[in-house]
């Protein structure tokens, strides 16, 4: 089967994998699912096994058309609904409140869809991810925050559910994959956008020179309000503190702005 690498294209091809991401989703005969790239459909026969409904996009022409055949009883009994379509085009609007997303995505475009989802105002319930192993572990794993751990932890639960060795694809990507699963997913954190807003804001100015204590990229006074230790760094703090901060009234972001913030990140 021919790939194209600029669609990121690493087919699952292991049938007892894909039944086993299906089975962590944890999807009910009530579900619809938005599956991203189904390509050969390995995943996709067993989203149809368990949901109600599966919504397929999916990018590359050639493997739509081949779907359009291979599934073309699941499409007519309204059981499957396929769209040749950049996910990145996609109108989350159009999809029912509640869907599950569940997909192996292209390691290009990980961060992409975790901000496009959850920062989305139709948030899906859960999303079931194939992702790089390396990304799942710091997500859900690491010791050390990162802008993409907190993030996604701002929205939901994150899980490393199993690890996928290289070979399970075709053509075998350079590292091995991991399925992550996120529950939960609301903006229950945040009583406002301005203060979704806000927390964004400071997590990228305290992630701004990580290697940097957090009191050279933040004010003293969100310091003092949040009772964080001088010699913190911004990969220590974990998601209640960045939360507390984002409610914190008049925290500065100057030391940033500042002419000798910027000499001091030049000479970092």
């Amino acid at each position: 089967m021919r790939t194209r690498k600029s669609l990121g294209q690493h087919f699952l091809m292991h049938r007892l994998i894909a039944e086993r991401i299906a089975i962590v989703a944890g999807l009910s005969p009530h579900s619809v699912v938005l599956e991203i790239g189904p390509g050969t459909g390995m995943l996709t026969r067993q989203l149809l096994q368990r949901a109600k409904k599966v919504i397929a996009v999916e990018a590359d022409r050639g493997l739509f058309e081949r779907l359009q055949k291979e599934f073309e009883a699941d499409i007519a009994e309204g059981r499957l609904m396929l769209t040749h379509a950049d996910i990145r085009t996609f109108s989350l609007s159009a999809l029912p409140k509640g869907y599950a997303l569940v997909a192996n995505i292209p390691y290009y475009l990980t961060g992409e869809i975790f901000r496009m989802f959850l920062a989305s105002d139709n948030q899906p319930s859960a999303m079931t991810l194939l992702v790089q192993k390396e990304v799942a572990a710091r997500i859900a794993r690491a010791k050390k925050e990162s802008i993409l751990s907190l993030s996604v932890k701002a929205y939901g639960t994150p899980k490393y559910e199993f690890t996928v060795p290289r070979g399970a694809f075709k053509p075998s990507p350079g590292v091995d994959s991991a399925v992550l699963t996120v529950r939960d997913i609301s903006r229950k954190h945040f009583a406002t956008k301005e203060q979704e807003r806000r927390f964004f804001e400071l997590l990228h100015a305290g992630f701004a020179h990580k290697r940097k204590f957090v009191r050279n990229n933040l004010s003293d006074a969100g310091l003092s309000a949040g009772g964080i230790p001088a010699k913190s760094r911004a990969e220590d703090l974990p998601l209640a503190v960045w939360l507390a901060l984002s409610k914190v009234e008049g925290l500065s972001l100057a030391r940033l702005d500042s002419p000798s913030s910027a000499r001091r990140a030049k000479n970092a």
